[in-house]
């Protein structure tokens, strides 16, 4: 189980924020070593499930709980401005994925993949 409490928690000017990121990680069965690649760059991790995981940093906060099948699921809540970043550190750990962004009322906004 890879679970750290030594990154940032969420700011709160997003913790009253609904879920506003949902994706998938495709070919990533494995939520224990995403939950390892987020810890070793300065997130918090904490087991949510019997294989799920919470991630956070000041920006972010996201659940990954894999289910039958070769993709991880993955929904938070992401700092609108920081979606980018969030992709760019998912393709920085080699993981294929998509992002969607919505906004207060439930619309999408915009859609990433790498």
């Amino acid at each position: 189980m890879d679970t750290s409490d030594d990154g940032p928690t969420l700011d709160r000017q997003w913790i009253e924020l609904e879920t506003n990121v949902c994706g998938v990680l495709h070919g990533c069965r494995d939520a224990s070593a995403v939950a390892a690649r987020f810890t070793g760059a300065g997130w918090r991790s904490r087991s949510s499930s019997w294989h799920g995981y919470e991630l956070e940093t000041s920006w972010c906060r996201l659940e990954i709980d894999p289910i039958d099948g070769p993709d991880v699921p993955l929904n938070g809540v992401v700092a609108p401005a920081r979606l980018d970043d969030l992709g760019r550190l998912l393709s920085f750990f080699g993981l294929p994925y998509e992002l969607e962004l919505s906004d207060e009322n439930n619309t999408l906004v915009r859609e990433i993949r790498g």
